[in-house]
């Protein structure tokens, strides 16, 4: 049976290219009050054993980009382990339907990520509750817009930081010791790295400070055998953008901007974090991969 990763489509209309109805919801939004509700995989992601009995940790989990690829890893065979805020437990049942269909393990620890001594504690978690930890992929974010410079609150600045940079810098520091050779880290940055919005200046430079910190991370743990690598999406329909993302007459129209005239949906970033999580990987290191319809990185 042909599905979205096997039939030739036009990549113009494979997903919805439509415009967004306006809509809001309270930080950090759920995805099943969506309007669209975004694809992330649930009917189309075959797998194919490429990480058969891996065992992952995926922050920001419950939904969108994360849930993708937590979706994926466990039909790739891993089990797997989710991390989201204690208000996303409704989407996190879901993945962990998802999980558990694939058959395999799935774990769900919720927590806030700017609380450091979780943010330490969560690898650790993770690897007593799945029976071990070789990847590590790190897609949780926060990201609020703000028109002008001077209405962003010291507040915000550090929230934003504390989430996206922070406690990046708190899991993998406690994680490292915990992964075996041949395990791989996987961090998420963004095309706002490269082409920053005036709107999401926080949001933008933590995207930057993790790129930068992931290629050094890649060059210090590979004597170690573990691999970093980067994800960089452009504009990806998720909740993010309803819970404070976008200003709401912006959200019509996101994505459009792009050569491929709409925006992506987190189903499009799933193959790429399987990849850079399997041993199909193995010679890449420190490097950027770009899932931005047409937005290039550079």
């Amino acid at each position: 049976m042909a599905t979205n990763q096997t039939k030739i489509q036009d990549p113009t209309t494979q997903y919805y290219a439509g415009d967004y109805p306006q809509q809001k919801q309270p930080y950090p939004g759920v995805q099943a009050k969506m309007d669209p509700v975004p694809d992330c995989g649930e009917n189309s992601y075959v797998g194919s054993g490429r990480l058969k009995d891996r065992k992952a940790l995926v922050t920001g989990g419950d939904s969108g980009i994360g849930r993708a690829a937590a979706i994926a890893y466990a039909r790739e065979g891993a089990d797997v382990a989710i991390n989201y805020l204690p208000a996303e437990e409704e989407d996190a049942q879901q993945v962990k339907a998802q999980i558990e269909a694939a058959g395999r393990k799935a774990v769900l620890i919720p927590g806030d990520l700017s609380d450091e001594s979780f943010a330490r504690a969560l690898p650790h978690k993770a690897k007593e509750q799945l029976g071990g930890l070789d990847i590590l992929a790190l897609v949780a974010g926060r990201q609020t817009a703000i028109e002008e410079i001077a209405n962003l609150t010291t507040e915000q600045f550090i929230q934003t930081y504390t989430v996206n940079v922070f406690a990046l810098f708190w899991i993998t520091q406690e994680a490292i010791p915990l992964l075996p050779r041949g395990g791989s880290i996987i961090t998420t940055s963004s095309i706002q790295a490269y082409q920053p919005s005036t709107h999401l200046l926080d949001y933008a430079s933590t995207k930057a400070a993790i790129l930068n910190y992931s290629r050094g991370l890649a060059k210090q743990v590979a004597e170690k055998g573990i691999r970093v690598n980067i994800v960089a999406p452009g504009p990806i329909w998720t909740a993010l953008q309803i819970s404070g993302g976008q200003p709401q007459e912006k959200l019509p129209q996101f994505g459009q901007q792009t050569p491929l005239k709409r925006a992506g949906q987190p189903a499009e970033l799933a193959p790429v974090y399987v990849y850079l999580a399997s041993q199909e990987s193995s010679y890449v290191t420190a490097e950027v991969h770009g899932v931005t319809g047409g937005e290039h990185l550079g």
